[in-house]
């Protein structure tokens, strides 16, 4: 078992195609007649404190204190179904062109594991912003030192619980599920524990309800600076900087395996083309901002910039990547 599981999550990458170089392909159209006329919802499909939440805000601050946009983008959270909750929103306002949302793995993930009848086909794509990796978190106290301990202890004790903020089948759950299986684990055994968010899972950490989380490093940034939390494995090819700069590899720890965390933005389905293309050259600009650039070092992105089109073709590859990975693991539902 431990064969067919290995393989295909080995340096699981989930922006694997080649990047284009930021900004070497901006929008056709610099100017636009259309211009959004009231304030922008833009939405983080789960609780504060995760890695659509910080998306959603962060680049509103910037788009408000960079004064790019004659409205604000107003921030939103819908939690709920890792996902799926907003989602169906969203559809129903098919038509909306003062409508945003977050977007990263689970709009892939999630409705291939059955739980959102909604898909990434449903939606227009704008633009991917970033890239970020997974890191596991354990409280100061935890008698986990390193990632081996962690999964030492879960080969011993299958029950240990490990917390994410996304659905079951989603992208924390197949992060962790990838990195135990590359250790040598049961991939299917992880006990994975789903949560509204990763503020919500955080919060579960620090109230001793599960052994370890799994979240977004850029997210985990904050919190690692408080004090409470050790970071034990990060699933990028080489160490971060920052805060991260003192949490080793999976890599490091004799474990071969990196994961890719990407974030975009998406609207409605039946968004005007004269909208999307005013908001695909608004992200274009705003990703060039030294207020961004400052954020996205200080948060741990990495630039990941496609425009809508560009966005789409990615999203399709990932939807034939991801179907086989859950296919191997049993949770292929869709």
């Amino acid at each position: 078992m431990f064969n067919t599981l290995r393989k295909p999550f080995k340096r699981l990458s989930l922006a694997a195609l080649p990047l284009l170089a930021l900004g070497a392909q901006m929008p056709a159209a610099q100017a636009q007649d259309w211009q959004p006329t009231r304030p922008v919802e833009f939405i983080a499909p789960a609780n504060p404190g995760g890695g659509w939440d910080t998306l959603v805000r962060t680049s509103s601050l910037v788009i408000q204190s960079e004064k790019l946009s004659p409205q604000n983008f107003a921030a939103i959270n819908i939690p709920g179904g890792g996902g799926a909750v907003a989602w169906a929103q969203i559809a129903r306002d098919s038509k909306n062109d003062h409508k945003l949302f977050a977007t990263s793995p689970p709009i892939i993930l999630v409705p291939l594991a059955g739980t959102s009848r909604f898909s990434h086909k449903d939606f227009t794509p704008v633009a991917r912003l970033n890239t970020d990796y997974s890191i596991v978190l354990v409280r100061k106290d935890s008698p986990y030192e390193t990632i081996s301990d962690l999964f030492a202890a879960m080969k011993t004790n299958p029950s240990l619980s490990v917390g994410g903020g996304s659905a079951a089948g989603s992208m924390d759950h197949i992060a962790m599920a990838g990195a135990a299986a590359e250790a040598g684990l049961e991939a299917r055994g992880v006990n994975y524990i789903a949560f509204s968010g990763g503020g919500e899972a955080m919060i579960s950490l620090m109230g001793n309800h599960v052994e370890a989380v799994i979240t977004g490093a850029g997210e985990a940034s904050g919190q690692l600076e408080g004090g409470n939390l050790r970071a034990l494995a990060v699933s990028s090819p080489e160490r971060l900087g920052g805060a991260l700069a003192g949490v080793p590899t999976f890599k490091e720890q004799g474990i071969d395996y990196t994961f890719d965390i990407w974030r975009g933005v998406m609207g409605p389905k039946n968004m005007s083309p004269e909208a999307r293309a005013y908001y695909e050259d608004l992200f274009a600009r705003m990703v060039k901002t030294d207020a961004w650039k400052q954020a996205s070092e200080q948060l741990g992105w990495i630039d990941a910039f496609q425009t809508g089109e560009e966005f789409g073709v990615f999203l399709d590859a990932q939807l034939d990547q991801f179907s086989t990975i859950l296919g191997d693991l049993g949770l292929l539902r869709r």
